[in-house]
């Protein structure tokens, strides 16, 4: 069984209210040996809903307080880590190195939440272009933002925008995106980034994770060795959902092991 988790949330992100100390016990519950909280830190995100404005901007010293405390309390039970999900724009590659070499964090994930100053979430994203449109404009945005901005571990959940699409992966197909995924393995891969398999896509309705199946298998084809485990939970019932899955698809995909980091570096754990 894979018992680390390096993508979760607590009340320290924006979109969760679950408080760290619960998601630690939820962890410690299910029989993990290491959960990774990775908190949302968006920098220059659009906010659709005037009143949620900042609510992705992460208070990093408060939070990083709170996860020595509690490293500390549950270090018989758990290893508690701390990493950061960041939110890249090409524009802020920057001011996002200079934070993310600021502090200690064991971990850094790089996601994109915003592509064409909008956010796939909201549905205005697909509107006046069909959805391999909007597929294509976010996937070709996440191949210019790893070269402009490189100070992350891993690039999480690459297929983000499948999961908020009006027909959601009806029309998602690999090959439609094989050119694009290329471009954005081999350049990792050479950078020694890698990529995470996320298991919110089951949450979502997709039936599979994000990336799919098909796309873990082409990364391992291109030569990528690291691959972190993700439920991208923000409450303690999703902690490790559908992992026993992600063991078989990463094992179908030619991996004998998943990676783990901790003070920015990569430890392999033999599946």
């Amino acid at each position: 069984m894979i018992r680390s988790d390096f993508h979760t949330h607590s009340d320290f992100s924006g979109d969760s209210k679950s408080p760290m100390k619960e998601m630690i016990k939820g962890a410690i519950n299910k029989g993990l040996e290491r959960i990774c909280f990775t908190e949302h830190n968006d920098p220059d995100f659009v906010y659709i809903i005037p009143e949620e404005k900042g609510m992705f901007d992460l208070n990093t010293d408060k939070y990083l307080e709170s996860a020595a405390l509690y490293k500390h309390k549950y270090a018989d039970k758990i290893q508690v880590l701390h990493g950061v999900e960041l939110g890249i724009q090409e524009h802020l590659a920057d001011n996002l190195s200079a934070y993310a070499n600021k502090y200690p964090f064991d971990f850094i994930i790089a996601s994109s939440h915003i592509c064409d100053r909008m956010d796939p979430y909201d549905k205005s994203f697909f509107e006046n272009r069909t959805s391999k449109e909007a597929f294509y404009a976010y996937f070709t945005s996440i191949d210019r933002n790893i070269r402009a901005f490189q100070d992350f571990d891993v690039y999480g959940h690459l297929d983000y925008v499948v999961r908020y699409a009006p027909d959601t992966n009806k029309s998602y197909f690999f090959k439609d995106y094989a050119d694009i995924f290329e471009s954005i393995f081999k350049h990792l891969i050479s950078n020694g980034k890698g990529i995470e398999i996320n298991t919110g896509g089951y949450r979502r309705g997709l039936g599979v994770p994000n990336p799919t199946p098909e796309i873990i298998r082409f990364y391992k084809e291109c030569g990528g060795e690291i691959i972190t485990v993700a439920s991208d939970a923000h409450t303690p019932h999703d902690l490790a959902d559908n992992f026993d899955q992600i063991e078989e698809i990463l094992k179908n995909s030619g991996f004998c092991y998943y990676t783990v980091f901790q003070n920015r570096k990569p430890e392999f754990i033999k599946l």
